[in-house]
């Protein structure tokens, strides 16, 4: 059995792409994109087509909203092959402003809902920002799901799970990058692999504490940069992977154990945590990688979103 096969009994394997041409082969149950995959994806002669019609079709109305009814095109050829979720950003920009997020998440969930597809089909993705985070908590009590991205830090996640969204995407690879850049010369790749990895501990130690406490968010891993990295987290959730990565795990044939065990964590001596505005941002303001990276992902979300927008122009 390959790597691939063998982490599906484990853990809900999730495709990480724009690109749903690719996605048949690995048959994830669920998908996720942001608007760098998007771009990433509309730039290839394939799918341009796809942003052409989004733009001829909604000509005239304002960049924002030919922006969602494209993500949301995207999301339901995705939903076309697998049986699953796919997840759909809200533009990055909104980061920091509660009650636009909000207003942005029921319009693409309208958008959706005008194409037939159901609510629990789609997950919102919404920056794990302390202002995001009251928006999923807002969202989710409309029975809009939503899957909290860009979360590098233990206080993000507590937070997340006080507000009870549906999913949470914990990044491994950029935490382990910045470790990594921050070591320099004194980096030892082999002592810092496998469990040893920083991001893979971070998202054991969110996995084990919701599982002790049992709190229902589900845990997604995300950003992989190797595939030791995805194996030392089976048993979590779910993954999120990209299609070089499922491509790696399916052409890998060594064994593959669960790493991560609910059963395991509801017997560790755990203690509960909570977090109010101001012991938040205090926690994540402690936490240099986290607060570094945190800023860094919004940053290069709000510039391929900007991208976007100039490809649109351009149609």
């Amino acid at each position: 059995m390959n790597q691939l096969d063998a982490l599906k009994q484990f853990t809900t394997v999730v495709a990480d792409t724009g690109d749903f041409k690719q996605l048949a082969q690995f048959q994830p149950q669920d998908a996720t994109t942001n608007p760098s995959l998007i771009l990433k994806a509309v730039q290839k002669p394939e799918y341009a087509p796809l942003l052409a019609e989004a733009v001829a079709t909604h000509r005239g109305l304002p960049l924002d909203v030919v922006m969602d009814h494209l993500l949301v095109r995207f999301g339901c050829e995705i939903l076309k092959t697998i049986p699953g979720r796919v997840s759909t950003e809200v533009d990055a920009r909104l980061s920091f402003d509660t009650a636009a997020t909000v207003a942005r998440a029921r319009r693409i969930m309208a958008l959706y809902e005008a194409q037939g597809i159901p609510r629990d089909r789609v997950l919102i993705k919404i920056a794990s920002t302390w202002e995001g985070i009251q928006a999923a908590a807002e969202l989710e009590r409309e029975g809009i799901r939503c899957n909290l991205t860009l979360l590098f830090a233990f206080c993000q996640a507590v937070a997340c799970g006080q507000a009870k969204v549906q999913l949470i995407s914990p990044f491994v690879g950029r935490i382990y990058d910045w470790y990594k850049k921050s070591a320099g010369a004194a980096w030892d790749e082999a002592a810092k692999s496998g469990a040893n990895d920083p991001g893979v501990q971070s998202v054991r130690a969110i996995f084990n504490h919701y599982k002790k406490h049992g709190i229902a968010t589900e845990v997604m891993g995300a950003s992989f940069r190797n595939i030791g990295q995805i194996t030392a987290l089976a048993g979590c959730d779910l993954l999120t992977i990209s299609p070089e990565l499922l491509a790696q795990l399916a052409a890998t044939e060594a064994p593959l154990n669960q790493a991560l065990d609910a059963a395991a964590a509801q017997a560790m001596d755990l203690p509960a945590v909570s977090y109010d505005e101001a012991s938040f941002r205090l926690a994540l303001n402690e936490d240099a990688m986290a607060t570094e990276k945190l800023a860094e992902g919004i940053r290069a979300f709000c510039a391929d979103a900007v991208k976007l927008e100039e490809l649109m122009k351009k149609v």
